[in-house]
């Protein structure tokens, strides 16, 4: 009997570094897409910020504009002489 319960520990010792085995693999797995979802993130913040950037330039350019079109219409409405012949 003491030899059936020597296989059925080595079963039982097999089947756990079996279980093991496949569970670091899973956390391998894991880590290795969490920091690939790490770096798409970090790469999207500056791409992001790179664009949003660019974008705040020309929404600046274009309220600057804007400005200078209102003072001209203003100055247009109040001295219409200017611009008749």
């Amino acid at each position: 009997m003491a030899r059936a319960g020597g296989i059925t520990n080595a079963v039982n010792v097999g089947i756990a570094v079996q279980a093991d085995w496949e569970n670091r693999e899973f956390i391998s797995h894991v880590s290795l897409n969490v920091r690939r979802l790490f770096d798409f993130l970090v790469q999207f913040e500056a791409t992001t910020k790179s664009k949003l950037a660019s974008l705040n330039e020309k929404l600046d350019t274009l309220e600057r504009r804007l400005e200078l079109l209102e003072v001209q219409v203003g100055s247009a409405t109040a001295n219409p002489s200017l611009f008749t012949a």
